[in-house]
C-alpha cells in the first residue's frame, strides 16, 4: 500500500494497491485489488470549492443538478463564492434532452474498484478528489472504457458529462465516440465500425488544447478537422461537454465554447448503440478523469410546452450541491425561457423546484424554494424579465414523476417547472 499525490494544485491521495486486470474485453471487470481510501488531506488548498471544508456531502447525495439538499451551512458565502459567473456562457445555447435516461456519477461504487456497469480492457479506478464533489473515474492507462448500460442513442438526444486533465503538458488524447458497435463485447473494434462520431481532446504546455473531430458514415466519408480551444489548459477545473444530436446535426461543447456544429454527421436509419471512451497513450505522470455522466432523450419543446400544455418541465438548471447557486451551464435552458417569456409579453408563469427523495423532507423542501427564487432573480437579471411576471414555489421531495431508488430517477425528479398562471 503506497500513497500517491496527484497533481501541482490537483491532489488526490489515496491508498492503491497495484491494479489488476481480470480478462480481457469479454466481459473484463478489472477490480483492483485493495481499495482506496477515502480520506482526503485537509492541508491541500481549495482551489475548486472554497466551501468544501464546510458540510461534507451525505453517501447518495447526487453531484450536481437540481436536487437533493442536506441541512444547509452558511449557503450564502457558498453561493457568493461560485465560478465562473453564468454571464460567462451568454452564446451558450444548448439545452438537454426532456427524459433523463442515464445519470452516472459512480455513487454505487467502492473507491478504488473498477466500476461495476463498465467494460475495459485497460485499468481504471472509482477516486475521489478533495477539490470537487462526488465520485470520478481516473483513467491513467491506454486503453477502451465503455458504459454498458448505454445501448441505445436516438434520433434526438443530449450528452453531457465532465471530465478532468491533471497534467495538460503530457500530450496524449482522450476519445469520445458514439457508434454502432457490431459486437458490444468487443468495443475495441470501435475504429473500424462503418457509423461512428468521434471527438479527441489534448492539452499542451503552452496552455493550448486542441480538439479532432472524425466521422463516418455507412462506410464511406471518413474526415476530420481540427481545431483550438483552451478548455483543458486549467488542471483543476473540470469540463463540462455537452453533446447534441438532432437527426444528422451535431454541436459539441466545452463550457461555454461551442466547438462543432456540423449538420450532415450521423447516418440516418443507424441505431448507434455505445458510447465508447478511449485513452490514447496513457502516462504514469497524468489522469484523466470522469464523472457526471448523463443522457436525455428527446426535444426539449420549451415554446409549445409551456404555451400549448401549460406547462415546461426542464432538468437543464443545475445547481451547486446543497445550494441554490445556478451552474453557468444552465445559461441556455434559463435564455430558452426567457425567449418564450419576452417573445409573450402577457405571459405569467409559478416557477416551481422539485427534489428527489435524499436527505429530509424539511430541507429539500427549504432548497426546492431557494432554487425556485434563484432561477427568478436570474431570469430578472440576466434577462431582463419583470419579477411582477413570476412567482416562485418549492415542493422539495412531494411530487415525483420518476422512482428514487436508482441515479436516473432521481435526476428525473430533480428538476424545476415552469406553469403558466
Amino acid at each position: 500500500m503506497k500513497k500517491i499525490a496527484l497533481g501541482l494544485s490537483l491532489i488526490v491521495l489515496t491508498h492503491i494497491a497495484t491494479a489488476q486486470i481480470k480478462g480481457i474485453l469479454n466481459k473484463a471487470k478489472q477490480k483492483v485489488s485493495n481499495k482506496a481510501s477515502e480520506q482526503v488531506d485537509k492541508s491541500v488548498d481549495k482551489t475548486l470549492d472554497p466551501s468544501s471544508d464546510k458540510t461534507q456531502k451525505e453517501p447518495g447525495e447526487p453531484n450536481a443538478p437540481s436536487g437533493q439538499a442536506k441541512p444547509a451551512t452558511d449557503s450564502a458565502k457558498n453561493e457568493k463564492d461560485a465560478t465562473p459567473s453564468i454571464k460567462a456562457y451568454s452564446k451558450y445555447d444548448f439545452v438537454p434532452g426532456e427524459k433523463i435516461v442515464v445519470f452516472e456519477d459512480f455513487a454505487q461504487d467502492a473507491v478504488g474498484d473498477f466500476p461495476d456497469k463498465w467494460n475495459t480492457n485497460a485499468s481504471a479506478e472509482v477516486v475521489t478528489i478533495e477539490t470537487l464533489p462526488g465520485k470520478w473515474l481516473k483513467i491513467s492507462k491506454q486503453g477502451v472504457f465503455m458504459p454498458e448500460f448505454i445501448d441505445s442513442l436516438t434520433d434526438n438526444f443530449t450528452l453531457e458529462y465532465d471530465l478532468l486533465c491533471d497534467n495538460p503538458g503530457k500530450v496524449w488524447g482522450f476519445y469520445s465516440t458514439i457508434t454502432a458497435l457490431s459486437d458490444r463485447n468487443r468495443p475495441e473494434t470501435w475504429q473500424s465500425e462503418d457509423n461512428r462520431f468521434t471527438f479527441t481532446v489534448a492539452a499542451y504546455p503552452d496552455g493550448n488544447s486542441t480538439s479532432l473531430i472524425e466521422r463516418r458514415k455507412q462506410g464511406v466519408g471518413e474526415s476530420s478537422m481540427t481545431t483550438g480551444t483552451k478548455q483543458f489548459s486549467d488542471k483543476t477545473k473540470p469540463v463540462h461537454i455537452a453533446l447534441w444530436r438532432q437527426k444528422e446535426r451535431v454541436r459539441v461543447y466545452f463550457n461555454q465554447e461551442k466547438v462543432w456544429d456540423l449538420p450532415k454527421v450521423f447516418a440516418q436509419n443507424v441505431l448507434y448503440n455505445s458510447l465508447v471512451y478511449w485513452l490514447q497513450g496513457g502516462t504514469d505522470d497524468g489522469n484523466f478523469y470522469l464523472s457526471n455522466l448523463r443522457l436525455a432523450v428527446g426535444m426539449p419543446d420549451t415554446r409549445n410546452k409551456i404555451l400549448t400544455q401549460n406547462k415546461w418541465v426542464t432538468h437543464g438548471i443545475l445547481f451547486d450541491v446543497n445550494s441554490a447557486n445556478i451552474k453557468p451551464e444552465s445559461y441556455g435552458t434559463l435564455k430558452e425561457m426567457a425567449s418564450v417569456l419576452k417573445d409573450y409579453p402577457d405571459l405569467k408563469v409559478k416557477i416551481v423546484g422539485h427534489t428527489d427523495a435524499d436527505g429530509s423532507d424539511v430541507s429539500n423542501l427549504d432548497l426546492s424554494k431557494r432554487r425556485a427564487a434563484s432561477v427568478k432573480t436570474s431570469l430578472a437579471n440576466e434577462f431582463g424579465i419583470d419579477e411582477s411576471r413570476m412567482e416562485t414555489d418549492g415542493k422539495g421531495e412531494s411530487e415525483p414523476i420518476d422512482k428514487n431508488d436508482n441515479p436516473a430517477g432521481k435526476a428525473n425528479n430533480r428538476r424545476v417547472e415552469f406553469i403558466k398562471i
